[in-house]
């Protein structure tokens, strides 16, 4: 089993906000090491970070216990997020009329890639 071309990832589905939201949060932590990533997660001043938080320890696990990779060597190579189910409710108006209010999940998914150290010092 080669490890190069194995893509660890952690898929976390029915996420109760919008994309929009979802997809801020992601762009600073992709391309940052695992840990990093976390310990930045933690002091976002965003909800959604716990939700994001989680996934990526989830990928950290998948890493770890099915494909034995060193935790201390692992980057965010891809985050991104798509649309899921929307919940669709509405409010009532004045005159018997209705305005819709559309309530959005999102699927958020985390990649990670493992930076290996060459033996002149280098990372690739």
């Amino acid at each position: 089993m080669q490890k190069n071309n194995i893509s660890i990832k952690a898929v976390n589905k029915n996420v109760r906000s919008s994309p929009r939201k979802i997809a801020i949060v992601l762009d600073y932590i992709r391309g940052k090491k695992a840990d990093i990533a976390l310990r930045d997660l933690e002091f976002t001043r965003k909800k959604i970070a716990i939700d994001i938080e989680k996934t990526i320890k989830s990928a950290i696990a998948n890493a770890e216990n099915n494909y034995q990779y060193d935790i201390d060597n692992l980057f965010v190579k891809e985050a991104y997020v798509g649309k899921s189910l929307v919940m669709k409710r509405f409010r009532a108006r004045a005159k018997g009329r209705a305005s819709g209010i559309k309530k959005p999940f999102s699927r958020i998914t985390i990649i990670l890639g493992e930076k290996k150290e060459e033996k002149d010092g280098t990372k690739s």
